[in-house]
């Protein structure tokens, strides 16, 4: 790839010459080293406010939950310019058992950098932040802001970005470097909400079982017809597989803490946890009635069954507790455009996904409430993947699509900061 230098003014040129590939790779390679599971990124989030700070940014840590911190960091612009946010998440995913590498180790292996975490999304992370790092280092003054987020919990839905949003911060745009790949521009995805759904049961001792009535096997009845739910037409072509619904986890036990200390006991509580994607034009809510129309016919087949749902699932359960709603953002938005050119400009073509890249479409991420918040926005990040072998589920990032989309990102915020509020 080379960027056409032609088309750049010394500006762009300026702050193109101030990525360094080697530097991402560092600093991608120092989010790695510390762990940060969703609940756990405080550690994370505080050694980014020091970087930060050392390097002369405004910085604030936002305490989302008690001890649960995430970051803001501002660059300042000299002033009167419009602003763009950088959205990345800290909190990474469960590891897969059968690593070659150590996950907390980064190791550089040709264009792959291995380390836990780093496709989703510490490598979109360090693109997004050495983008903004080439125009301080740069010289190159801009009168807009640049607002880099690190929040928590998008992997539970979007918590850390729902806060933000609840504290009124705002800007003129923003970009999500989620690992759709460099070859991607993306503006729609699937909305993603998830709910409990448990059978209630009667407990008796094994030695009588008289009237029992045992959850664990209502809950065998119910799975396939939750699984086969009929759901409400998808009228959105773009997202043809919609809705797709998941039975991910199940617990079963005596009481609604779903105790394990009497296997001696018929299960009264046994707890699905279901994960549902849909469409533009339908709801969280509408995705509950569907389910509920399915599980009320087998209730009404067998009067021994009953069921409760719970929407969103407790928090308890570490899962998603914030629904992500569809999001389908106009194509023709100013932000957009101006990405798409700059995206040219770096690597001499058009992106090869615009507007929807399957499967990844089917995934939700925080644009949804930045569009709901009233902010224009895109996704653009870096991708790669996991080793062939199930293995050796090592996961890595592609160091060039990180170089790429930092690029991109810097030239696209160097024109959205320049522009005069209100332009």
């Amino acid at each position: 790839m080379e960027t056409n230098i032609n088309n750049l003014d010394d500006r762009a040129l300026c702050v193109l010459a101030a990525i360094d590939p080697d530097e991402i790779v560092a600093l991608a390679s120092d989010l790695i080293r510390i762990p940060s599971f969703k609940t756990e990124e405080t550690p994370l989030a505080r050694w980014c406010a020091e970087w930060f700070t050392q390097r002369g940014y405004d910085v604030e840590l936002q305490e989302v939950e008690p001890g649960r911190e995430q970051l803001i960091a501002r660059l300042k612009g000299t002033g009167g310019g419009r602003s763009i946010m950088f959205n990345g998440h800290l909190d990474i995913d469960p590891l897969a058992h059968g690593w070659k590498h150590d996950p907390w180790q980064p190791a550089v292996e040709g264009d792959r950098l291995y380390g836990a975490g780093v496709m989703n999304m510490k490598g979109g992370d360090a693109a997004m932040i050495s983008a903004a790092e080439a125009i301080r280092t740069s010289g190159v003054e801009i009168p807009g802001d640049i607002v880099i987020a690190l929040v928590v919990g998008e992997l539970q839905g979007g918590i850390g970005t729902v806060y933000l949003m609840e504290q009124g911060l705002r800007t003129d745009a923003a970009i999500v470097p989620e690992p759709f790949g460099a070859d991607a521009v993306v503006t729609t995805h699937a909305g993603v909400t998830e709910m409990a759904i448990s059978t209630v049961g009667y407990s008796r001792h094994i030695t009588n079982r008289e009237g029992v009535v045992d959850a664990i096997e209502q809950m065998m009845k119910a799975i396939p017809v939750i699984k086969a739910a009929r759901f409400r037409a998808n009228e959105f072509p773009d997202l043809p597989d919609l809705p797709l619904i998941n039975v991910g986890a199940i617990i079963g036990g005596r009481g609604r803490e779903h105790d394990l200390k009497g296997p001696n006991f018929t299960s009264d509580f046994c707890t699905v946890l279901v994960d549902v994607r849909f469409p533009p034009g339908q709801t969280a809510e509408t995705v509950q009635e569907d389910i509920r129309a399915s599980l009320d016919a087998l209730a009404a087949a067998d009067p021994t069954f009953r069921y409760e749902i719970a929407q969103p699932i407790p928090a308890h359960y570490g899962a998603l507790t914030v629904t992500m709603p569809p999001t389908n953002i106009p194509r023709d938005e100013p932000l957009i455009a101006t990405l798409l050119r700059r995206y040219r400009q770096v690597v001499g073509r058009d992106p090869r996904d615009f507007g929807v890249s399957l499967p990844m479409s089917y995934a939700g991420n925080d644009t949804a409430h930045l569009w709901q918040a009233g902010i224009p926005c895109v996704l653009f990040g870096p991708s790669g993947g996991w080793d062939e072998s199930p293995d050796e589920p090592d996961q890595y990032i592609s160091i060039s699509e990180m170089v790429t989309c930092a690029k991109v990102m810097a030239l696209t915020a160097l024109d959205i900061c320049s522009q005069p509020v209100g332009a």
